[in-house]
């Protein structure tokens, strides 16, 4: 079985590698590392949870060579503040034995800062493109000395709508680099961005794409509405033992809020929760609590599904059925990693089946059926989007139309009649002056 020490590592590296307790790259840290070595455009498909972070920094890490410019040469571009802060982590750990210096920039913190952290020297810059394209229209960074590209979770980001930065990102960069793209699914957006930017990328595909993982247990309850989905987490998150670090997905930041506050109603301190309305340090500080456990449970919305990197998930529980099969991979995702074993539960309402069809047919498996609690209390009240919608229907006036369709309703008074009639003015001229009147030289 290969081992880090069978690839083509430095010593630093290698340290810093065991100092993590890593021995055994993942499939996909395999095959990408001697692609991206050979100075390839590379593109990865990995589903969250293979190691793909490590997949492309390894190889960057150890083809980086000091420079007195302190200007990036590796740029990682991500679509999450959380992302960021995850890679950013990442490199720090892995270049504990190497000399050089990581930054991130995100939007929804301070520029100014930003910039002043970046002119006092930075050799991998990881990054959101809208603030990175804010810091270089500013004159505040140089890009000349960029050898690698790496677009991580491009797919989302061109579901969030950032082909626009990127494009602009791709034109700015330096013509001599290597990219690297890595994407959970190859869409058509993806392969037209590669098609035009990229030279002739290798695929490399660690398994394929929206397959399960092999170390995540799935299973779904069919549940009538929303408030029986409520109770029967209830039931569930009381068992502390077994729900020890449970990571629940909503559809929307509305029902995120619920359901926090009828969590921590019954498990007080326990819950915590983040989507995009969240301060940024709010943010930031939930998802620590949920990593060092203070927080036992955290509730998320898809949006930063993917900035979540928190080791030791027991369980993904959503609360809805996804209405894009791939984000139901990256939820589940969040828990199985680093080789242990995770537990993947849906509530499913009537409303909601037809979704799975898509999601199984993606994953070529069909997710198993759990019987419900025979504690659990049946609900019946049902939330706004649950309740049948009735429409109104307007009865149909009829107007009763007169014969002559297509004219006025009544006939025109004389006076306003026109009729064509040859006038003789002679008559009417003796008729006024007793006399027939003829033109004379005086009268004209």
């Amino acid at each position: 079985m290969t081992t880090f020490e069978d690839l083509n590592l430095n010593k630093q590296l290698l340290n810093a590698l065991n100092d993590l307790g890593y021995t055994q790259p993942t499939p996909i840290q395999e095959k990408v590392f001697s692609v991206v070595m050979s100075g390839r455009d590379v593109c990865g498909i990995a589903q969250t949870g293979t190691g793909k972070t490590l997949a492309y920094l390894l190889p960057c890490l150890r083809q980086y060579q000091y420079s007195k410019e302190k200007l990036p040469q590796i740029l990682v571009l991500v679509p999450t503040r959380e992302l960021v802060m995850q890679v950013v982590d990442t490199v720090k750990e892995l270049s504990a034995y190497l000399n050089l210096i990581v930054q991130g920039v995100y939007g929804g913190a301070n520029m100014r800062t930003q910039v002043a952290e970046l002119q006092q020297g930075v050799d991998v810059l990881v990054a959101t493109p809208g603030r990175l394209i804010d810091i270089l229209m500013a004159g505040a960074l140089k890009m000349k000395n960029v050898k690698k590209l790496v677009i991580d979770e491009v797919d989302e980001m061109l579901n969030l709508g950032f082909r626009p930065q990127l494009e602009r990102l791709l034109e700015l960069l330096p013509q001599k680099r290597q990219n690297l793209l890595f994407s959970a699914t190859l869409t058509d957006d993806v392969s037209g961005l590669m098609d035009e930017y990229f030279t002739n990328p290798v695929r490399v595909e660690a398994a394929p794409a929206g397959s399960p993982v092999a170390t995540i247990d799935q299973s779904l309850y069919h549940v009538p509405n929303f408030h029986t989905k409520i109770n029967l987490l209830k039931l569930l998150l009381a068992d502390r033992d077994v729900f020890s670090k449970a990571l629940l997905f909503t559809a929307t930041k509305q029902q995120a809020d619920d359901v926090f506050d009828k969590l921590e109603v019954l498990f007080p301190d326990e819950a915590g929760v983040i989507h995009s309305n969240k301060a940024q340090n709010n943010r930031f500080l939930t998802v620590q609590r949920f990593e060092d456990g203070t927080h036992r449970i955290l509730i998320a919305t898809d949006l930063v599904a993917r900035g979540i990197d928190v080791a030791g998930v027991s369980h993904v529980i959503n609360l809805d059925v996804p209405e894009t099969p791939e984000n139901y991979v990256h939820r589940i995702g969040r828990t199985g990693r680093a080789d242990r074993r995770g537990i993947a539960l849906t509530l499913v309402s009537p409303l909601e089946e037809e979704r799975i069809a898509p999601i199984e047919a993606l994953m070529q498996y069909t997710i198993p059926v759990q019987e419900l609690p025979e504690d659990l209390e049946l609900s019946t009240e049902l939330t706004k989007d649950e309740k049948p919608r009735t429409t109104l229907k307007l009865p149909t006036v009829r107007m009763d139309r007169k014969e002559t369709d297509g004219t006025a309703f009544h006939d025109k008074i004389d006076k306003n009649k026109k009729v064509n009639v040859r006038r003789d003015h002679a008559k009417e001229k003796m008729k006024k002056y007793g006399r027939p009147i003829r033109k004379t030289r005086r009268n004209n």
